[in-house]
């Protein structure tokens, strides 16, 4: 034997719509209406310019998609065929090593930089503007003139190193050789980026209370413990922010890798950007290029997450 619910009288309906208005109001506020309204469009520009870009490469990467040629879905295969990929794996290598490598080298180059700036030196304002010519000079324009330097026949590199000093005794093939060409490239990527530590460092060691520094000299600390126990702690959540958006940079770095080495040589520099531009431009094949864009959204999201619960277990501290 069933029994169905008595429908609920017309004014306990009005009294249960009246109810949810009134905690609407409650947590967002008398004007919440006029709130939705103006987020409105935000909402429409993010789904219109983030969401459904976002959205539609992920269903590219899994379709065999070639120029001109509409797309035929195949599922998850082309995420398959890069894991069983030689290329694909040495390209993902080269980018943890190209990357991290680049970003503890800046950071430490950075934080000397930062710390020879706050001494009392002369003409402290000169040597600040130039340490930021690196940073703020065009990428290409740099790797340019670094593909100049690095050059075999013509580089000054080899000139001053073989004729000027000596100190080999011919010249090495910085950019065509698999020995050195990735660690050339990390050191234009360093080059460029270390002065984005250091201003940032700056500015952060600027806003540390000079009387933190007073109390530690009074306790007995020297110059190494008021670093360690003042300066760093006074600087974390910004060598944090500082470290988070210099990985995504780097590992994105495109220019500076094509420009001087277009990933050789024999794959010795090919990191995923470059080899998803390879894929797509090259062999045309849009659905493959897309799905190694996508494999590089793990690991920064992965290190974005660390990195944010570091700084909040900090912050509850």
């Amino acid at each position: 034997m069933s029994t169905a619910a008595a429908p609920l009288p017309a004014g306990a309906t009005l009294d249960a719509r009246a109810g949810r208005r009134r905690g609407l109001t409650r947590l967002l506020g008398p004007d919440y209406r006029l709130g939705f309204l103006f987020v409105l469009p935000i909402v429409v520009l993010v789904l219109a310019l983030v969401a459904y870009p976002f959205g539609y490469a992920i269903y590219l990467s899994m379709t065999r998609k070639y120029v001109g040629v509409p797309p035929v879905f195949v599922g998850l295969d082309n995420y398959v065929k890069l894991a069983g990929d030689g290329f694909f794996r040495r390209a993902l290598v080269n980018s943890f090593v190209f990357t991290f490598t680049s970003v503890a080298v800046k950071l430490v180059l950075g934080m000397a930089m930062a710390l020879v700036l706050t001494s009392r030196i002369r003409f402290r304002s000169f040597f600040t503007g130039v340490l930021l010519i690196p940073w703020v000079a065009p990428t290409v324009v740099s790797a340019l003139n670094f593909y100049w330097i690095y050059d075999y026949s013509l580089g000054v590199l080899n000139y001053l190193l073989v004729r000027v000093l000596g100190v080999l005794p011919t010249g090495v093939g910085w950019l065509s050789e698999p020995n050195t060409a990735m660690a050339s490239v990390i050191a234009v990527n360093v080059w460029r980026g270390f002065p984005f530590f250091g201003i940032s460092f700056l500015a952060g060691m600027k806003a540390i209370s000079s009387d933190l520094y007073e109390a530690a000299a009074v306790d007995g600390a020297g110059v190494v413990g008021r670093f360690l126990n003042v300066t760093l702690p006074g600087l974390k959540n910004i060598v944090i922010i500082v470290v988070l958006l210099s990985t995504i940079w780097t590992f994105n770095d495109f220019q500076i890798v094509y420009i001087l080495t277009k990933g050789g040589p024999g794959g010795a520099t090919q990191v995923l950007p470059v080899l998803t531009y390879e894929i797509a431009f090259g062999a045309q094949r849009l659905g493959e290029a897309i799905a190694v864009a996508l494999t590089m959204l793990p690991g920064l999201a992965m290190v974005i997450v660390v990195l944010a619960r570091y700084m909040r277990r900090g912050q509850a501290r």
